[in-house]
């Protein structure tokens, strides 16, 4: 195992990195932040992530030099290729992303979806760790992504924040940016929440719901309002740096 990996977390709206100690899971550079390129598109996104690795590269150019490099992206990752592109452009289905990032890198990286990275992060370090039951993470930004882990094992590219409910894409009403583009109050973005998450429960019974994303970091205005449901839902530990620390620690130990 690495002592350090570079860990990139690509989303809709920012595009952050930072490089981490994979023995603790804490950041030993500063999280760089830039803003994702208007219209999402590859090669734009792929020189802004390059961007960002230089920037961890200065910071840092002896642990850096050597560390492994991992991704996460909004999309499910199939061998590399991107089969989905959620809130960032369509160019990004069927698209060799792998090879686009190693190429603009020039060097090798480990390609994985952002909720899945963000799910790992938990389960080694922060929320579900020691969790031997089934866990279901929820990441609320931009969509939601969602992770399911088994005993700290992960179930790659589950898409469930696209669940139906009541002939909508939920994620469209429940998201963290439904919340702001709609200037819904608390309250009423958590009955939407709740309702997901009874949806999700009454298909799964995980043992653990854990929320993330940006918005984790103010849970308490939200969080006790969900009710009703079976297991506990709690906040991400690592809130916003889950995709970073997941991506880094996934391109440490290579268990996909």
């Amino acid at each position: 195992m690495q002592e350090y990996a570079i860990g990139i977390d690509v989303g809709g709206t920012g595009i952050k990195g930072g490089l981490v100690d994979l023995a603790s899971g804490e950041l030993i550079t500063e999280r760089f932040k830039f803003a994702t390129p208007d219209g999402g598109e590859p090669e734009d996104i792929a020189r802004t992530v390059a961007d960002i690795v230089g920037e961890i590269m200065a910071a840092k150019p002896t642990e850096g030099s050597t560390a492994p490099v991992g991704v996460c992206f909004p999309a499910v990752v199939k061998r590399g290729v991107t089969l989905s592109a959620a809130n960032v452009s369509k160019r990004w289905i069927g698209f060799e992303a792998e090879k686009l990032f190693e190429s603009a890198l020039s060097r090798d990286i480990t390609f994985v979806n952002d909720a899945d990275a963000a799910g790992y992060a938990e389960a080694v370090y922060g929320a579900a760790k020691g969790e031997m039951g089934s866990v279901f993470m929820t990441t609320l930004g931009t969509g939601i992504g969602t992770a399911l882990l088994y005993k700290g094992v992960l179930i790659p590219n589950l898409e469930f924040g696209h669940i139906i409910i009541d002939g909508v894409d939920w994620e469209t009403k429940a998201s963290g940016v439904a919340r702001e583009r709609e200037d819904l109050s608390w309250e009423t973005w958590a009955k939407r929440l709740e309702r997901y998450y009874k949806t999700v429960e009454a298909l799964f019974n995980p043992d653990l719901f854990i929320v993330g994303g940006g918005v984790s970091k103010s849970y308490e205005k939200f969080l006790p309002l969900i009710t009703g449901l079976r297991a506990p839902i709690i906040p991400a530990q690592l809130r916003n740096n889950a995709g970073i620390t997941g991506a880094a620690a996934l391109a440490g130990t290579e268990v996909l």
